[in-house]
């Protein structure tokens, strides 16, 4: 009898999400919170119940979710990102990690296990696609420039999302954040992922544009569904996500000159599936539940809009944009949605979370969904409020800053500058790279607990030191490296960007700021992202800050051999590449 029971509780669910459709347009209410309210009222925590079935429940939520998220594939694709530009994409990096950072920090203060802080990290880390585009073309500003900006964030946020559903199974698989069950499962996830975008970018779309030429639509269309849930079922086979297979295969799919006749051939079940997906989330509230963890969805509520506003808002105005462009994408990006419930989905579903996150984050969603239309039109006077209070050296200060990078265009005489510094950040980023991968090795080496290790009697804590200290002083050269290719931006930036017709009798002042505030910064990025990656290694707190002072000692007094080992280790690898 489950066969009938699916459909009549399928045909409940349809009946209901259209009707909500009808009301929340006449209402002029985002229609997802009314699909979301819908599912609750309807649900097995409601008196009145009308769909109750578990199984009934989790097959239409499954169902939304692979079609939901093999559309939202659909929309991002490898040429798209590259149209996005390096400065939006390290805009959305920032924001994704800072984010993962913030709500792994806001688990761990509210008391919640590791996996449940990590899994609420990755809930605020990404914002929703479809959410910040309706409320772009439902306010009309879809034309506007900085809406232009928005769709490039959310594509690459989108890159983003195959990192993280990919670290979080492994993690929920896994059953640990810590690094020694994580290494393995991560790298067969990483494995599979790669694999199957590099034999589907050779495969899938020729395959697609094979069937194309046709001329059949029900061909193509039957042939496109095959593929999604095909690579969900290889996904689930291997012990991954469903959602994860819908998406890869959607942006191998997006590679086909076809696809856009395929995204037209979908739009209809992708609304219908959307409908279902989100009826389907509201099924699975327990309203008992949201009341009691009403307080902490508020407060993450708060940080999601404010710290996705402020980040996006600085990151946009550190690349160049004016701060009203800047603040309206920020406002734009200010909310979670559809991969945030897949996230929580997916903690439940391999059992890796506690009961209550799905409802938290939820309810998050919902009170980000129906805030988000009013701060997207509240940008404008939030700019010229903060403009009014801000005190005029600020202000000169936002001036300064923008007129100095008009002037770092690469245009006639600027571009051999420009050649400058992408040489002079290339080597910066190389000799991150390399430091990160040193702390890396360190977190393996301690995560496979080597038993030569207890031979000499070392404790947890002395191993960790060990390891730790052996990254730090191997890596003093190429510190030392980052260091003066900094300072050698920092002032090359400060002469060409600082100019007096801007910055007046300030100009001498900015520019030694500016010249000693970049190396500086740049370092402390770098010390947060070594942090961060060599947790698992990291000493105790008296014992770190002793090393780390050990370290900028022995380098101030081995200083210019330690540059010379980095010029041989430079010129050594320099030969190596060039060697035909």
């Amino acid at each position: 009898m489950h066969e009938i029971g699916f459909i009549r509780d399928l045909a409940i669910v349809m009946i209901v999400a259209g009707a909500t459709t009808i009301l929340f347009h006449r209402l002029r209410q985002p229609v997802l919170l009314g699909y979301i309210l819908a599912g609750v009222l309807i649900g097995p925590h409601t008196p009145g119940v009308l769909v109750a079935d578990p199984r009934t429940i989790n097959d239409i939520s499954n169902l939304g979710v692979v079609l939901l998220m093999f559309t939202l594939g659909l929309e991002f694709s490898i040429r798209k990102l590259r149209e996005v530009g390096i400065g939006v994409l390290v805009v959305a990096v920032a924001e994704v990690g800072v984010m993962l950072w913030i709500g792994y920090g806001l688990g761990e203060a509210f008391g919640w296990k590791g996996r449940d802080a990590l899994f609420l990290g990755g809930i605020m880390a990404l914002s929703s696609t479809m959410v910040a585009t309706r409320t772009l073309s439902e306010s009309g500003l879809g034309a506007l420039p900085f809406a232009r900006l928005v769709i490039g964030l959310l594509v690459a946020e989108d890159m983003l999302t195959i990192v993280i559903l990919t670290l979080l199974t492994a993690v929920a698989i896994g059953g640990s954040v810590e690094a020694s069950t994580a290494f393995t499962l991560i790298g067969h996830l990483g494995l599979f992922v790669v694999a199957g975008m590099i034999i589907g970018l050779l495969l899938v779309p020729r395959l697609v544009d094979y069937v194309a030429g046709f001329g059949r639509d029900e061909v193509l269309l039957v042939s496109t569904l095959g593929l999604c849930f095909g690579a969900s079922l290889l996904a689930a086979w291997m012990g991954f996500s469903v959602a994860l297979g819908a998406f890869l295969v959607g942006s191998v799919v997006a590679e086909a000159r076809s696809s856009e006749k395929v995204m037209h051939l979908i739009e209809p079940l992708r609304d219908m599936f959307a409908a279902l997906f989100f009826v389907a989330i509201g099924l699975k509230i327990d309203p008992a539940m949201l009341v009691q963890y009403a307080v902490p969805a508020l407060a993450i509520a708060a940080v999601v809009m404010t710290g996705k506003t402020v980040i996006c808002s600085l990151g946009m105005f550190a690349i160049g944009h004016d701060p009203r462009t800047a603040v309206r994408a920020g406002v734009s990006m200010a909310q979670i949605g559809e991969f945030s419930f897949v996230i929580a989905t997916l903690g439940l579903s391999l059992g890796a979370v506690s009961d209550f996150i799905y409802p938290v984050a939820v309810a998050v969603s919902v009170l980000c969904m129906a805030i988000s239309p009013y701060l997207v039109r509240s940008a404008d006077g939030l700019v010229n409020g903060m403009r009014r209070i801000a005190p005029s050296p600020m202000r000169l200060l936002v001036t300064s800053y923008s007129g100095w990078l008009e002037n770092l265009r690469p245009v006639n005489e600027n571009a051999v500058i420009a050649a400058m510094l992408r040489r002079l950040l290339m080597h910066i980023a190389i000799n991150v790279m390399l430091v990160v991968t040193l702390f890396v090795i360190g977190a393996y080496v301690n995560a496979h607990n080597w038993a030569w290790f207890s031979m000499f009697g070392l404790t947890r804590d002395a191993r960790h030191t060990v390891i730790w200290a052996a990254a730090l002083f191997l890596s003093l050269p190429l510190l030392i490296a980052v260091y003066r290719k900094a300072e050698a931006l920092g002032m090359l930036l400060a002469e060409l960007g600082i100019r007096e017709s801007y910055a007046g009798a300030y100009t001498r002042t900015i520019r030694g700021v500016l010249a000693r505030l970049i190396p500086l910064a740049t370092l402390f990025v770098l010390a947060v992202l070594v942090s961060a990656l060599g947790s698992t290694i990291l000493p105790p707190r008296g014992v770190a800050l002793s090393l780390a002072a050990a370290g900028v000692l022995v380098a101030v007094v081995l200083w210019r051999g330690l540059v010379r080992v980095h010029a041989r280790l430079q010129a050594a690898l320099r030969d190596t590449i060039a060697k035909e």
